[in-house]
């Protein structure tokens, strides 16, 4: 299961593309435009979504992943036993 921080719709198309992402994975609830990009709080909410998904679907591994801004970004591995 993944969530990637989607500051405009065509940055998660192209990640998706060029990393090889299944879309069916790939923000299941809606990303950041639907559920919110909140100023100094996106982390959290990315985070706390995938960890509430991953625990109602069963899945065991996720990744989270933000753009920080200036051409940086950041991601975390999730896992669950």
């Amino acid at each position: 299961m993944i969530e990637l921080n989607e500051a405009f719709a065509v940055q998660v198309l192209a990640c998706a593309g060029q990393l090889g992402m299944d879309i069916s994975k790939l923000n299941v609830l809606g990303g950041s435009i639907a559920l919110g990009h909140p100023l100094g709080a996106s982390g959290a909410r990315i985070l706390t979504t995938l960890v509430h998904e991953m625990g109602r679907r069963k899945v065991s591994t996720g990744l989270a992943t933000m753009c920080i801004g200036v051409g940086q970004g950041i991601a975390t591995v999730i896992a669950r036993d």
